[in-house]
C-alpha cells in the first residue's frame, strides 16, 4: 500500500469520479479516467439530466479536503428555505434551519464537474479520456473492456486497481452481477413516479422571475413541482408525477392542451412565468427515479464501486451528490490508516460507509412523501415552527432531522436518521396529544422533546430496530 506508483483506473468522470481522480492525484497515485460521454467542457451534454443540484455541508467537506472550497462557493446560490406555493399562488417561506448560517446551495452540475476535471488535470499523474464506454470489467484479472465511440474500436485496459464511479447503470456492478463468481446482493427499486425537467427563463433584463434564494415547491399530495435557481437568472424546474395514476399522469399528458390545462389547474403561478412550458415538456425526456443498493462493493483488492454505482438514491433529500462526495472523504480517511492491502482498505471503507448510504437512501424516500404532501399539513407546519424556534433559541442543543442530515456533516447519515426520526415521532405525538403547543415555553418544550426522544430511541433499541 505504500507504493504510490500504483496505477488506478477510474471508470466514469462525473462528479464522484472527477473528485476521486483529483484526490488520488493529490495523493500521488497514477490515475487514468475513462468517461463514455464527450468532454462537457467543450460539448453541451445536459440532455435531460438535472442541470443543477443541491450542494450542502457534506459535499463542502470534500471541497475543503481537496482545497477548492472558495472556487466552488463562487458557483453557489444560497437557498435559505423552502418556498411553498399553494394552488392560489400564495407563498410561505419555510427556513431550513433556525440558525442563519445553515442553508443549502443550488449549483450547476456542469460548472462543478468542469471545475473538478480542470483541477484533476493540473496533476501530471492524472489522465482523463472521453468518448470511451466501459463494456465490462474482468474483476479477477483487473482489466476493463472499452469501446471508443469515435473509432468504434474496442480495447482492454489493465490496472492495479479499478474503481467504478459510473453511476446507477454501472458496468462494474453489472459485471459483478453477471459474473456469478461470488455472492453479490443487488436491488433496484423504482418509484411509481418519474420526473421531467422544465424551466423558468430569466426576464429580458436577465433577472429572476421569482424569489431567488429558495428552493420552490408546489406540493400537491400525490405529485409536486420544484424549482432551483441558476446563476444566469433562470430556474431549473422539475415535475415529479406518477406514470399512470391520478387524473393527470405522464402517460396521459400527451397534448399541449392537456399539459397547459394541468398547469393552469395545479400550478397557475408557475404557468404564468413559463411561456416555454409546452416546448420544454415535449422536448425533454421523462426519466425514472430509482434506488440502488448492493453488497459487497468490492471484489478482493481488485475492484471497488463508489458513488451512485454503489448506492444510487432518489433526489428528495438533496443528498445524492453530497453522499458521493462524502464517499471520497471517507475513502480518504481509510487510506490515511495505511492498511496492508487494497482488500483490507476496501473492506474497512465499506464497513464504515454502507450503513450510512443505506440510511440516506431510506431518508430520501421519506422526504419524497414529506415534500409532496406533509409540508402542506397544519400539524407538520406547527412541528416545523417549534423546531425552527428551538434551533434559534438553543442552537447548541437542538437540531431537526433535516439539520442533522444536511448540516451536521460530522455525524453519519445513520445516526442522523435514527435520532431525527425519533425526534419527529416525539414532537408529532406530543402535538397530537396536546402535551405541547407552539405557544408553550421553549425551554419546557426542549426538555420534553429530549426526554421523549430518548424514550423512543430506548424502545427501538430494546425492540432491536437498531
Amino acid at each position: 500500500m505504500s507504493n504510490k506508483q500504483q496505477n488506478i483506473l477510474i471508470i466514469g468522470a462525473g462528479l464522484c469520479g472527477s473528485l476521486l481522480a483529483l484526490r488520488l492525484g493529490q495523493r500521488g497515485y497514477n490515475v487514468t479516467v475513462y468517461e463514455m460521454r464527450p468532454d462537457l467542457r467543450t460539448t453541451d451534454i445536459s440532455a435531460g439530466r438535472s442541470i443543477n443540484l443541491a450542494f450542502s455541508d457534506r459535499g463542502n467537506k470534500a471541497m475543503k479536503l481537496v482545497g477548492i472550497e472558495d472556487k466552488v462557493k463562487a458557483l453557489c446560490i444560497p437557498m435559505k428555505g423552502r418556498m411553498l406555493h399553494d394552488k392560489e399562488g400564495n407563498t410561505i417561506l419555510s427556513n431550513y434551519s433556525g440558525r442563519d448560517y445553515e442553508y443549502i446551495n443550488s449549483i450547476s452540475r456542469g460548472e462543478l464537474n468542469s471545475l473538478l476535471l480542470n483541477e484533476a488535470e493540473k496533476h501530471d499523474n492524472v489522465t482523463i479520456h472521453f468518448n470511451k464506454k466501459c463494456q465490462s470489467v474482468d474483476f479477477e484479472k483487473t482489466t476493463a473492456l472499452f469501446k471508443d465511440y469515435n473509432t468504434k474500436a474496442e480495447f482492454v485496459e489493465d490496472a492495479d486497481v479499478i474503481i467504478a464511479t459510473d453511476g446507477a447503470g454501472s458496468a462494474l456492478r453489472k459485471s459483478y452481477y453477471l459474473g456469478q463468481k461470488f455472492l453479490f446482493s443487488f436491488s433496484q427499486d423504482y418509484l411509481s413516479h418519474g420526473y421531467k425537467e422544465l424551466s423558468f427563463l430569466p426576464t429580458e433584463t436577465g433577472d429572476y422571475k421569482t424569489y431567488k434564494n429558495a428552493l420552490h415547491i408546489w406540493p400537491r399530495s400525490s405529485f409536486m413541482l420544484i424549482a432551483l435557481p441558476n446563476l444566469d437568472g433562470s430556474f431549473t424546474v422539475t415535475l415529479f408525477l406518477s406514470y399512470d395514476e391520478g387524473e393527470y399522469n405522464f402517460n396521459n399528458l400527451t397534448t399541449p392542451e392537456v399539459v397547459t390545462e394541468f398547469f393552469q389547474k395545479e400550478f397557475p403561478d408557475a404557468l404564468a412565468i413559463m411561456p416555454n412550458l409546452v416546448d420544454d415538456f415535449f422536448a425533454n425526456p421523462t426519466a425514472a427515479l430509482g434506488t440502488v443498493k448492493c453488497s459487497p462493493w468490492h471484489y478482493k483488492g481488485n475492484t471497488l464501486l463508489m458513488g451512485d454505482s454503489a448506492h444510487a438514491i432518489v433526489p428528495f433529500y438533496g443528498q445524492g451528490m453530497n453522499a458521493s462526495f462524502e464517499d471520497v472523504v471517507e475513502f480518504d480517511k481509510v487510506l490515511d490508516q495505511n492498511l496492508d492491502s487494497w482488500e483490507e482498505t476496501f473492506k474497512a471503507y465499506e464497513k464504515n460507509r454502507k450503513k450510512d448510504t443505506d440510511a440516506i437512501a431510506d431518508l430520501a424516500i421519506d422526504n419524497f412523501h414529506e415534500m409532496k404532501g406533509h409540508v402542506a399539513n397544519p400539524i407538520f407546519q406547527e412541528k416545523r415552527k417549534i423546531e425552527m424556534a428551538l434551533e434559534k433559541e438553543f442552537p447548541d442543543n437542538y437540531s431537526s432531522k433535516y439539520s442533522l442530515v444536511t448540516f451536521n456533516e460530522n455525524i453519519g447519515y445513520r445516526h442522523a436518521m435514527l435520532k431525527g426520526r425519533a425526534q419527529d415521532k416525539a414532537i408529532l405525538n406530543m402535538l397530537t396529544d396536546k402535551i405541547i403547543s407552539s405557544e408553550d415555553d421553549l425551554k419546557e418544550i426542549l426538555e420534553k422533546v429530549i426526554r421523549e426522544t430518548e424514550a423512543i430511541l430506548e424502545d427501538d433499541r430494546i425492540a432491536g430496530l437498531h
